[in-house]
């Protein structure tokens, strides 16, 4: 009977057990599986904040926006590795019932896991390898391995081998997967790709080569090392890695030419770190509006290597987006284009020169988000600027041809240089800019594409600067008399304003911004403004004349609408008005120009604003020819004359010329 007894308990206990146990599963899964995303307890109210706990499993909270009432999260410190579990062995198996994983006090402390690291696995460092590749992807962790690399790099100053390369690159690989990317956004330290890279860079400087080269490869981080000596004919390392998990691969290479090789002592070595992912990662951490087209790819080398070649395999291989060869710069934690010079462009791969240092070690490639290649602002461009030239050589003649009778009074002589000057200046610019822009591309002249930009800045700022002193002679006619001052003193105030200004703001702004590499943009030969902001030394000059410029035109209506003018004053105030209606027609021209210029630069992705502007700007010089010379009354009468003249001239040469030729004239029989 006992024994029948025992039968019947063991059949209804196993079932209970086993139901014991599904529920814990069960209940585990549960608990490891996240909260909703984007939930708060808080009311929403746009810009508040709001703290929440993190799931149960892990430790740390999560930070919430408010925005557009809804809330969006912007920060989470969520872990589950610390100090004492990333050494277990059984770290994500099934506790049991009632059992709770131990937490250390100095769980927060990445620090104690590298003391214990260095105590359990000296050797190669494999002893956590096991848990962070289980351990799933989220910010807080992605904090701690990156902080556990950092102090690695810190702790070990030499003796780096190969079997310690290989642990330090999975555990780099586990946090760089491409399923990681979204999640450095919301680590609260955004400093910490940068930081990453530096230690993966600083690691791999410790490493040792001996004879036989070195390739550790996994998914998202590629090392190559070889030693190298003067006598060797060149070296070249070659990736090919898969961006994400689904798209083909790309490729990168670094070539070190056999002249460069030589520069360097014996024995020494060059090492090569590819990363696929990185420069997402980056962008996402610093949350910057450049995108990265290629593999980002480090270099250690001997110091007396300065200058190295790289080709890139390009990401998006769109023919609409210009290229930027660039090198990270370790303190200021952004990408230069002063460390690269493109070399040569197709739609597939670009070529960089690039010269590497202690400040750049990594460099790639920058996809421009704005840079709008169209045929049809070529042909705006270049067709307006052919008409715009045609008609300013064209404004140049008829003045030439008509001085003499327009030039009799003081107001005319002075409106004229102007007007003559105004021509002159945006002719010289158009040029030029014709100059500059055969400079432009993607093997830039420097020197003679600062050479460009310059003399494009002066005669354009010089355009402006005579409209302006245009302005000037007007107030001067209106406020003061003109015969006041001598004429050579007015010509001589009118030179110094529409040249010696401008000469001043552009020989200031090459030498501020020319020593740094800041003067130019990297894709074309104009003034730099994402660096320097070396444009606004054109902008804000131009846009400030135009604003002059329309204050004295109003001002001259109300003066000329009083009645107390007197005859003695009336061919002046004629002239005056003259002078104030080409300037009312083209100041707003010239600033409308320049103020969707200022367009294209905060929205350089708007089509539209790329025509106005490139319409605008080619056929300046078509406006000035129409508004300041052919609908002018007193040119036009002197064409006339001119004309008639030559007529009357003709008749009497043709008269001449058949009476010195023999042949019988008309006369008293």
């Amino acid at each position: 009977m006992i024994h029948m007894f025992l039968l019947y308990c063991l059949v209804f206990l196993l079932p209970t057990e086993s139901c014991r146990t599904l529920c814990q599963v069960a209940n585990k899964s549960k608990e490891m599986s996240p909260r909703p995303q984007g939930v708060c307890d808080g009311v929403c109210v746009d810009n508040s904040h709001c703290s929440q706990p993190c799931p149960p499993d892990s430790q740390g909270n999560m930070g919430f926006l408010c925005r557009q009432k809804k809330w969006h999260k912007i920060t989470e410190t969520c872990q589950t590795l610390n100090a004492f579990n990333i050494f277990e062995t059984n770290l994500y198996s099934i506790q049991p019932l009632g059992g709770n994983t131990k937490v250390d006090e100095y769980a927060r402390k990445p620090e104690t896991i590298t003391d214990r690291l260095m105590q359990t696995c000296p050797k190669d460092l494999s002893c956590v390898i096991r848990n962070i590749r289980q351990s799933p992807r989220i910010p807080g962790n992605i904090a701690v391995i990156v902080q556990l690399l950092h102090n690695i790099s810190t702790v070990l100053l030499t003796d780096v081998d190969v079997a310690k390369m290989k642990s330090y690159s999975i555990m780099a690989n586990h946090i760089l997967n491409s399923k990681s990317i979204s999640n450095w956004t919301f680590i609260p330290d955004r400093n910490s790709s940068c930081v990453l890279l530096h230690s993966v860079n600083s690691f791999a400087r410790k490493l040792f080569i001996n004879k036989y080269p070195i390739d550790i490869s996994d998914v998202f981080i590629h090392t190559m090392g070889t030693a190298i000596s003067p006598d060797n004919t060149g070296k070249n390392f070659s990736f090919s890695m898969r961006v994400n998990d689904t798209s083909s691969e790309i490729t990168g290479r670094v070539l070190i030419s056999r002249d460069e090789l030589r520069k360097v002592p014996a024995p020494s070595q060059a090492i090569s770190i590819a990363f696929p992912t990185l420069g997402a990662i980056l962008k996402a951490s610093f949350l910057e509006n450049v995108t990265v087209n290629g593999l980002v790819l480090s270099v250690i080398l001997p110091k007396e290597l300065k200058r190295i070649s790289l080709i890139f395999e390009k990401i998006n291989k769109s023919e609409e987006k210009r290229t930027q060869c660039v090198g990270w710069h370790s303190l200021e934690s952004r990408w230069d284009q002063q460390a690269c010079q493109i070399i040569q462009e197709n739609s597939q791969q670009a070529v960089c020169k690039c010269r590497p240092s202690k400040l750049f070690t990594s460099f790639s490639i920058l996809m421009s988000p704005h840079i709008l290649e169209s045929p049809i602002l070529t042909y705006i461009t270049y067709i307006g600027l052919g008409i715009s030239i045609c008609s300013l050589i064209l404004c140049l003649s008829i003045e030439a041809l008509v001085w003499g009778q327009v030039t009799k009074t003081e107001i005319s002589y002075l409106r004229h240089i102007c007007i003559a000057n105004v021509a002159a200046t945006l002719l010289m610019a158009d040029v030029w800019f014709v100059v500059a822009s055969f400079l432009s591309g993607p093997v830039t002249h420097h020197s003679g594409c600062v050479a460009a930009t310059f003399f494009v800045h002066f005669f354009y700022l010089s355009v402006f600067f005579w409209m302006l002193a245009k302005a000037l002679l007007i107030l001067y006619g209106i406020l003061i008399v003109f015969h006041t001052l001598p004429k050579s003193v007015l010509v001589a105030a009118l030179f110094s304003i529409g040249y010696g200004c401008p000469l001043v703001i552009a020989a200031i702004t090459v030498a501020a911004t020319e020593p740094s590499k800041g003067y130019l943009r990297p894709e074309a030969c104009w003034l730099n403004w994402d660096m320097t902001k070396a444009l606004l030394a054109f902008v804000v000059p131009a846009l400030a004349i135009v604003v002059v410029n329309l204050v004295t035109v109003t001002l001259v209506i109300v003066k000329t609408q009083r009645p107390a003018i007197g005859s003695s004053m009336f061919q002046e105030v004629r002239a005056i008005v003259r002078i104030s209606k080409n300037i009312a027609i083209l100041t707003p021209l010239l600033g409308l120009t320049w103020g969707f210029g200022i367009a294209m630069v905060v929205d350089d992705s708007n089509l539209a604003f790329h025509i106005i502007f490139s319409v605008l700007n080619a056929f300046q010089g078509f406006f000035i020819l129409v508004f300041g010379t052919i609908l002018d009354p007193k040119i036009r009468e002197a064409l006339k004359g001119r004309v008639t003249s030559a007529k009357w001239i003709s008749r009497i040469s043709e008269n001449l010329s058949t009476d010195f030729s023999g042949h019988p004239t008309k006369g008293p029989s």
